[in-house]
């Protein structure tokens, strides 16, 4: 039942600051303003900042079911704790598939980027093939090097959020008001809506394992996690304060277009650097899903991860090639949201208060 890695494979506490960033900001940073502008407007600031909240909570109850058994476990050893042996693995599969699932948005969101903003003709296969290739070089070094690309990736792609200098000249900030002018129910659809974007903390439960000294690893967590909420925050807040909200609810990619007004003089359309730049945000989110899809499938059925690795790369090659046309892509990340949502919302703290019921029992009957 226990899950112990080799302390070779092991990353300091201090890293998982960078793993949730690395998880949670990647595509979604680029057009999210739009999708939660609509439902609550100039008041959707305060849905990113109760949303990030919230998944602070949720990541406290992850940490709660990792550590209330004497042992070291992961979500494959909860399950099977929990539920058995059957109804257990049944668990883990589908979170195999939803770990898939991450990944193919991020990729094939990523691409439609390229397609509309840079090269429209692109070949999206041979594309697509390119960047499954890094993803499996990185993935197949371990969990350590997955790691270490987080880090590099936050570290290159940090700097364009000095970007926000440029549209915050031209801000209306009287456009953030009146305060509390949408009701608490259209609020709370906008929380709904950011979900996709906050998705990837509860990776947390598959890599606890390969973290030394787990119990100092919380707060580096919160912290992380509270990092991301921050950044969503500044986006929108700037994104608010530069459109008005009529514009904003019809344009698809808010961040991209305010890079369109970045002036500088050795650059004449930056947004191109910027997308070039935000692939190294992009990949760790890829690489972090297609490890803990591969990791998992490992722990349930005992395949070597390498070979498991090729296996998933296919089917998120596969997955790709069908997502052709943006109704589709809009279709499928709309479906996995609504997915991620009741894992995340509804899952987890019912996962977390089953636990505490079977482990209540358990200790009144020895």
């Amino acid at each position: 039942m226990e899950v112990k890695p080799k302390e070779t494979k092991l990353i300091s506490p201090f890293f998982v600051f960078f793993l949730l960033p690395g998880m949670q900001i990647g595509v979604g940073v680029l057009g999210f303003e739009r999708i939660i502008a609509k439902e609550a407007g100039q008041d959707a600031w305060i849905s990113v900042l109760i949303s990030g909240l919230i998944i602070n909570v949720l990541l406290w109850m992850c940490f709660k079911l990792l550590g209330r058994a004497p042992q070291t476990l992961d979500l494959v050893a909860i399950h099977k704790d929990l539920f058995g042996k059957w109804v257990g693995n049944a668990f883990n599969i589908f979170f195999i598939l939803y770990f898939i699932m991450i990944s193919i948005i991020l990729i094939r969101t990523y691409l439609e980027v390229i397609q509309v903003w840079m090269f429209p003709g692109v070949n999206v296969l041979m594309l697509l093939t390119i960047i499954l290739i890094l993803v499996y070089s990185f993935v197949v070094g371990g969990f350590r090097a997955v790691t270490g690309f987080c880090i590099i990736g936050l570290i290159i792609g940090s700097p364009l959020l000095l970007l926000n200098y440029f549209p915050l000249k031209h801000a209306h900030f009287e456009n953030l008001g009146p305060l509390l002018d949408h009701s608490f129910l259209e609020i709370m659809k906008a929380c709904k809506r950011m979900t996709l974007n906050y998705l990837g903390f509860e990776l947390l439960l598959i890599y606890y394992p390969f973290i030394k000294k787990r119990e100092d690893s919380q707060k580096w967590a919160h912290l992380g996690a509270l990092f991301t909420m921050s950044i969503y925050l500044v986006f929108i807040i700037v994104s608010l304060a530069y459109y008005h909200q009529d514009q904003l609810r019809d344009v698809i990619w808010a961040t991209l277009t305010l890079w369109k007004i970045v002036d500088l003089p050795f650059v004449e359309r930056f947004e191109y650097i910027g997308i070039s730049v935000w692939l190294f945000m992009v990949l760790p989110n890829v690489c972090l899903g297609v490890w803990a899809a591969s990791r998992t499938v490992k722990r349930v059925f005992g395949f070597r991860q390498k070979k498991v690795l090729v296996y998933i790369l296919l089917i998120i090659l596969v997955s790709c090639c069908f997502l052709d046309n943006r109704y589709r892509i809009d279709r499928f990340n709309t479906i996995s949201s609504e997915i991620g949502f009741y894992i995340i919302y509804l899952y987890l703290p019912l996962l977390f208060i089953w636990q505490s019921i079977v482990y209540k029992v358990r200790s009144l009957n020895p």
